[in-house]
C-alpha cells in the first residue's frame, strides 16, 4: 500500500493478545521457540548446546531459509524438533497497521503447542540459555515457580574475530560488555504458556501476573520497570552473541530482519551497540564452564555429542 504524501504511516503491531491454551496432562518441562533463516552454519551447535541443557523440544519457525537449515535441524536427534514454515508480511486491512511476524509466530507457538509444555522460552540462534550452576535448565528453574521470567541480555562482542571462526560459538566468543544497560539492555522470557495472555518478542503478560514479571532472583517488576536492581544474570544467564565476527556482523547489517526494522535504522543501532560492547570488554566463560560440567571441553566434543 502506498500512503499519500504527509499521511501518517501506521505503526507496527508488536503486542498480540491471545487466549491461553488449556494444559495437557504430563506436560514436558521446556520447549524453546526459535525463528531462523539461513542458519545452517550455526544451527547444529545451537541445538546441541540446548539439548545438553535439557530442553525437550525446539519449535523452529523457518523464515524462508534458502540453505539447509531445516534439513540440519530435522537430522538432529538430541531433542524433538517441530519445523513450521513461517513467511508473513501482513497488515490490518482497514488501517494498514502492520502485524509483527515474530510476535505472530510466538502467538501461534503458544496457542498451537503451548498446552504440551510447562515452560516455553523464546530466543534466537545468537542467544544461548546458560545455567550458571545447575546441570540443566529444568533444574535451574525448579526454584522459580513463576509464570513469567525475564532474562536480560549479556552482550558478547567480536572477541578479535574478523571472519567466522571454526569453533562453536560458546568456545569462540568469550568477551562481553561488563554491564547491561541503555541500548545493551533488553530481555527475553521464559513463560508458562498456559498462562500467557499477551506475546511480544521481549515481554509477555500472563493471567497470574498480568503485566508483571520476575527475574531469576524472584524480584518482581512491571515489564516497563525492568531496569536497575532488577537486572541480574544469576541462575540462568542469557548469552547474546550479538556481534559474532566482523564478517557476520556486516552480513546481519546487510540482510533482512525478522523484526521488520528499516535497514538504515537497524544498521545504526547495531553499530552503536558494537561500540558499547567493544569499548571495555571483559572475559566471561559461563557457557564453556557449563559445557565442561557435562565433560564437553571442545568444539569437537559438542558437535559429536549427538
Amino acid at each position: 500500500m502506498i500512503w499519500p504524501f504527509g499521511a501518517k504511516i501506521p505503526k507496527l503491531a508488536t503486542r498480540i493478545a491471545i487466549t491461553p491454551p488449556e494444559p495437557a496432562a504430563n506436560r514436558a518441562p521446556l520447549a524453546i521457540v526459535l525463528i531462523a533463516k539461513n542458519e545452517a552454519a550455526r544451527i547444529w551447535d545451537w541445538l546441541a548446546f540446548h539439548a545438553i541443557a535439557g530442553a525437550s523440544h525446539v519449535i523452529l519457525y523457518d523464515n524462508g531459509s534458502t540453505d539447509n537449515t531445516v534439513e540440519i535441524a530435522r537430522a538432529f536427534k538430541g531433542l524433538d524438533i517441530t519445523v513450521v514454515p513461517w513467511k508473513l508480511n501482513a497488515a490490518e486491512f482497514k488501517t494498514g497497521m502492520r502485524l509483527h511476524q515474530q510476535s505472530l509466530a510466538y502467538a501461534h507457538a503458544v496457542c498451537t503447542y503451548g498446552h504440551q509444555f510447562q515452560r516455553m522460552a523464546f530466543i534466537d540462534t545468537d542467544e544461548f540459555l546458560v545455567p550458571r550452576e545447575a546441570l540443566t535448565l529444568h533444574a535451574a528453574l525448579e526454584g522459580l515457580p513463576y509464570p513469567n521470567i525475564s532474562l536480560p541480555w549479556t552482550m558478547f562482542g567480536h572477541d578479535g574475530h574478523d571472519i567466522t571462526p571454526q569453533d562453536a560459538v560458546p568456545f569462540a566468543f568469550r568477551t562481553r560488555a561488563p554491564v547491561s544497560h541503555g541500548p545493551l539492555l533488553n530481555f527475553k522470557c521464559i513463560v508458562d504458556p498456559c498462562e500467557v495472555t499477551m506475546v511480544n518478542p521481549h515481554r509477555f503478560e500472563t493471567r497470574g501476573m498480568t503485566h508483571h514479571t520476575v527475574n531469576t532472583k524472584g524480584i518482581k517488576a512491571t515489564n516497563k520497570a525492568r531496569g536497575g536492581d532488577f537486572v541480574c544474570h544469576d541462575i540462568i544467564q542469557l548469552n547474546h552473541y550479538y556481534l559474532l565476527s566482523e564478517q557476520e556482523m556486516w552480513t546481519k547489517i546487510n540482510g533482512s530482519s525478522v523484526s521488520q526494522t528499516a535497514q538504515e535504522q537497524r544498521k545504526q543501532a547495531i553499530l552503536q551497540k558494537r561500540d558499547l560492547i567493544e569499548s571495555e570488554p571483559i572475559i566471561d566463560n559461563a557457557a564453556a564452564d557449563f559445557l565442561a560440567r557435562h565433560n564437553i571441553t571442545s568444539t569437537d566434543d559438542l558437535r559429536n555429542a549427538f
